[in-house]
């Protein structure tokens, strides 16, 4: 008899280990023997030292920097645990690297983020569970299940203790307003939008709020915090129509190039992420705090194993 048969395991290439241990502590097992080196030349080695013949096996691993060399890792990864038999194969990507390339915008342009779908499948996965795509359609992109989470409730939780019914919660654009919505109606207060326009070419952008927030707190609410220039110039108009503290939050801290100075300088009071990307330490921060998704993930592990409904960690 097969003892992994139904069973749960969980590998990890070099991405994000912390988060990874994490998970598996809130699953009460042990990570997988699994060891994911380079040879001289930069090509990545798999070692996986132990069975997963039969087993339910979920490979762990964000395509964050260097995303090229961990979004390898995971392929190599899935390609590995499917040549030795494993019974369901499910790529767990908490930030999913190339989704900002979700569509043409111009001619000859790629769609990089179907490119990777198309990987990801073809390497052998099952199933992908994911946290906050760039874009939704991005699903539609996969031919196998796609469980898609959101750390949207896990933000909100940590300003319950900070908002009062004065707050506003800001989508610093158009497109991240159902993003926006959603987080009000968890801590049932009103939502802003800040717009932004460029009058003609090589005009710099003016950006108006709609919405009342002259007087009152504000939170601003993304997916994505990169090089940080859109969230500390909207933290920036805020405040010029009559915010007093301004907050902010992002389910991915991609944190490339100047974000971390412009964070620390700008009128920001605190800036909360999660760990789907590791925080390296100079990113350690008096304005970043990070609130762990580890459980949410968990969960999610658990109910997918035991064929239960994702959907209703959510409702």
């Amino acid at each position: 008899m097969n003892l992994c048969l139904g069973g749960v395991k969980v590998f990890t290439g070099n991405a994000n280990r912390d988060l990874v241990k994490k998970i598996c502590s809130e699953l009460d097992i042990q990570l997988g023997n699994c060891e994911v080196t380079h040879f001289s030349d930069g090509e990545i080695n798999v070692n996986i030292g132990e069975t997963v013949r039969g087993c339910d096996v979920y490979i762990i691993q964000p395509t964050n920097s260097p995303v090229n060399d961990n979004l390898m890792e995971l392929l190599i990864l899935i390609d590995a645990v499917k040549r030795a038999s494993a019974g369901r194969i499910n790529a767990v990507i908490p930030y999913y690297g190339y989704a900002r390339q979700d569509r043409k915008t111009k001619a000859r342009e790629p769609i990089t983020a179907k490119l990777v779908a198309n990987l990801i499948t073809t390497a052998g996965a099952d199933r992908v569970v994911s946290m906050d795509l760039h874009a939704g359609q991005i699903q539609g992109y996969f031919d196998i299940p796609v469980d898609h989470l959101s750390s949207i409730p896990l933000l909100a939780n940590y300003f319950k203790n900070i908002v009062d019914e004065d707050t506003v919660i800001v989508s610093p654009d158009l497109g991240g307003v159902t993003r926006a919505r959603t987080f009000a109606n968890i801590l049932d207060l009103p939502i802003a939008i800040i717009e932004k326009r460029r009058p003609k070419a090589n005009v710099s952008e003016v950006m108006n709020v709609i919405g009342e927030i002259e007087g009152r707190n504000v939170i601003l609410v993304d997916d994505i915090i990169d090089t940080a220039g859109t969230i500390v110039k909207a933290a920036s108009v805020l405040k010029s129509f009559g915010a007093k503290k301004v907050y902010g939050c992002a389910t991915h801290g991609v944190l490339s190039g100047p974000a971390l100075e412009r964070i620390h300088t700008s009128e920001l009071e605190k800036f909360v992420i999660t760990d789907t990307i590791p925080l390296s330490d100079e990113a350690k921060i008096d304005k970043i705090e990070v609130v762990s998704v580890a459980p949410l993930f968990a969960e999610a592990i658990k109910r997918i194993n035991s064929n239960e409904s994702v959907s209703i960690i959510f409702e």
